[in-house]
């Protein structure tokens, strides 16, 4: 197969765009322990919103189609992006990381949930030109807590906030503004899920997860992968669409293959592209 290839443009990033004041501090008066708060903040990039200051914009505003055009077309050249469909891509890829991350942590490791309502949570999109420098600010932190009888019912409940509520919503945006197939956008989170339970969670340290937690973290994953669409908004279940068997390379690693692009290519410089990268495959397949 031939790979495209592309000139490298370096370009300034806006000033909107670079961060004022990033913070490494674990989330203030979140009752987990310092261990748990500490990679909530570092990793997985969850804040309070008012550590965000005016460049976190509110769900309702960035789900506005001028709005998010205007921040798209921003962005974009910060990203090194040529077009709008390209950054609304590799935006959605960052969404769904700080979407899923914090939250689905919360709810395997620790049994606790956040308030994922879209009025609680914020949109950050800064980007330094390099690296991205957003996080997951939340206008209030309180976790829920539940009995053991109401976890299944109390899961359920926040998962359909998570995607039905606050993703379903923002990707719709993203498809109409930026001209992403919904595959593609879907295809973008399922990878986050996948790479925080077959990753994240499995290579955390015993101080932070016991084996009540690693019961918690597979019975959770099993859910999500088998859940009905409805858990999603949409007319399918995206974790289970992509989930297909990994291929084991040349040089020994397995990967689980994208089905689509996520144009990561057309803004990296120079060109380079995903492990899973549909478009590498022939390559490094064996």
């Amino acid at each position: 197969m031939s790979l495209p290839s592309r000139a490298c443009v370096i370009h300034q990033p806006p000033a909107s765009c670079i961060p004022r004041s990033p913070s490494v501090a674990a989330p203030r008066s979140l009752p987990l322990g310092q261990a748990h708060a500490a990679y909530l903040s570092e990793t997985l990039r969850l804040r309070w919103g008012s550590e965000a200051g005016g460049q976190a914009l509110p769900v309702t505003v960035f789900c506005d189609p001028r709005r998010c055009a205007e921040l798209l077309d921003r962005l974009g050249p910060t990203l090194g992006s040529p077009d709008r469909r390209t950054t609304a891509s590799l935006l959605s890829k960052r969404l769904g990381f700080l979407l899923t991350g914090a939250p689905l942590y919360l709810l395997s490791v620790c049994d606790r949930g956040l308030d994922l309502a879209p009025g609680n949570c914020l949109i950050d999109i800064r980007h330094d030109g390099q690296a991205w420098r957003s996080t997951l600010p939340l206008r209030s932190l309180r976790l829920q807590r539940w009995s053991p009888a109401a976890r299944e019912s109390a899961r359920h409940a926040l998962l359909n906030e998570l995607f039905t509520g606050l993703i379903t919503p923002l990707w719709q945006t993203l498809r109409e503004v930026g001209g992403v197939p919904p595959r593609m956008l879907w295809e973008n989170l399922a990878v986050r899920v996948y790479s925080l339970y077959e990753r994240r969670l499995v290579e955390l340290e015993g101080g932070l997860v016991d084996a009540a937690a690693r019961r918690r973290c597979a019975a959770d994953y099993r859910f999500l992968l088998e859940a009905e669409p409805e858990l999603f908004g949409i007319d399918f279940n995206p974790l289970a669409r992509f989930h297909h068997a990994k291929t084991r390379r040349t040089d020994g690693v397995e990967v689980r293959y994208r089905r689509s692009c996520c144009l990561y290519y057309r803004a990296a410089c120079p060109v380079a592209y995903c492990q899973s990268c549909p478009l590498s495959r022939s390559r490094t397949e064996g």
